[in-house]
């Protein structure tokens, strides 16, 4: 496991899911606050909530894979796209980004229309009930479209992930913004802890158990599953790319 936590690499890689989770929160929550000249409509706040992770993600996605979400995390570990240890440091960056976010975006707006920082919480008499499949539907499609439009093994022009993916928050925001909001990384009442992290979570493992090992799978074995979990595997790709410095770096040594 050391052999990818001591990388320079995997600390860019957190570093940025720190980074990125704040850029989020900041936007996604300052398009929700109630401004006494200009409410925010459903459609302004799941534009600006889309906008935000479809940009995030051309913006850092082949740094750290632009996650930004717990439970996308977790499905990808889940679906054994990622270690162990790279999951439980994204996470740890993803809370702490989204604290910094909401925390920055606190000290920048007024006191009259910060107001609780557009929280999550129930609306329009819906149910925990309700609210939970809402969520579980909700991030199952965000996390579909994620593991769909990144997979590297789809031939031909797949588009542009970016905007699949902002698209597909975008469309979850239209839905869930009338019930709640979506991300456990927002979520800040604790009686709400099975709607908002159960729930997207639950969702999100959901669509990488579909996608990853029945509709898409991976022939691999078992010592490499393992491998991967561990953050010590190989693909022949790397593996050959590192076998060809190593003879490069052989020619130039001199005898």
């Amino acid at each position: 496991m050391k052999k990818e936590i001591l990388t320079l690499a995997f600390a860019r890689a957190v570093f940025v899911e720190f980074l990125s989770t704040l850029i989020f929160v900041f936007i996604g929550l300052g398009s929700a606050l109630k401004w006494p000249s200009a409410l925010p409509s459903i459609l302004q706040i799941s534009l600006a909530f889309g906008l935000a992770i479809g940009t995030l993600v051309q913006a850092f996605g082949h740094i750290s894979g632009a996650h930004i979400n717990p439970a996308v995390t977790i499905a990808f570990f889940v679906g054994n796209q990622i270690s162990f240890l790279r999951t439980f440091f994204y996470v740890i960056a993803q809370l702490v980004g989204a604290i910094a976010g909401a925390g920055i975006l606190y000290g920048v707006t007024p006191a009259n229309t910060r107001g609780n920082l557009a929280i999550n919480a129930l609306n329009n008499n819906t149910t925990p009930g309700q609210a939970l499949v809402v969520e579980i539907i909700l991030t199952f499609q965000l996390a579909a479209c994620i593991f769909a439009s990144t997979d590297s093994r789809r031939s031909g022009n797949v588009g542009a992930p970016a905007l699949s993916i902002g698209l597909s928050v975008a469309v979850g925001h239209l839905v869930g913004v009338s019930v709640q909001a979506e991300g456990p990384a927002r979520t800040e009442l604790p009686n709400m802890w099975l709607v908002f992290w159960v729930g997207p979570i639950l969702g999100a493992c959901l669509a990488s158990l579909l996608y990853f090992y029945i509709l898409v799978p991976y022939c691999m074995n078992m010592s490499d599953r393992v491998a991967i979990i561990k953050g010590t595997y190989e693909s022949e790709e790397e593996w050959e790319e590192q076998r060809e410095e190593r003879k490069k770096s052989m020619e130039l040594t001199p005898p």
